[in-house]
């Protein structure tokens, strides 16, 4: 990123901010939601006491996010950590996963039965959360 002439190294607070979400679900069993709300805060003030205004930061972030966002994946690592996905209740996605898998549609190099392995984990948890939502709709 380019800011007052300066190249900014914006991967750096990308980690940062990953890192700590990520050990904040692991470490401290928060939900995803409020796991990603304390890293925000870090990201940003990182990204201030680098000396980088956080709107200009934030808008290149979010400008650069969702062209990554629209792209397929190609590399899905064989460990991923579903907890985000269950916590914002990308059902959608998961079930996407689900298809793929039994439709022997992984990328090469993964493992079917990791992912099958890992979706099956938190399925008890995510047909629940499935009823809760429809029980709370009526």
């Amino acid at each position: 990123m380019k800011f007052r002439g300066r190249e900014i190294d914006t991967d750096r607070f990308l980690i940062l901010h990953e890192e700590i979400e990520k050990m904040l679900i692991d470490q401290l069993n928060l939900h995803y939601l409020h796991a990603h709300q304390i890293a925000c805060r870090a990201e940003e003030a990182a990204v201030r006491a680098a000396g980088v205004l956080w709107r200009d930061y934030d808008r290149f972030m979010q400008k650069h996010v969702k062209t990554i966002g629209d792209k397929r994946l190609t590399k899905v690592p064989a460990d991923l950590d579903l907890k985000p996905y269950r916590d914002e209740h990308d059902f959608d996605l998961l079930k996407r996963m689900h298809e793929a898998v039994e439709r022997g549609q992984t990328p090469k190099g993964i493992d079917p039965a990791q992912i099958r392995k890992a979706l099956d984990r938190h399925a008890p948890q995510l047909k629940q959360r499935l009823r809760d939502m429809t029980r709370s709709k009526r």
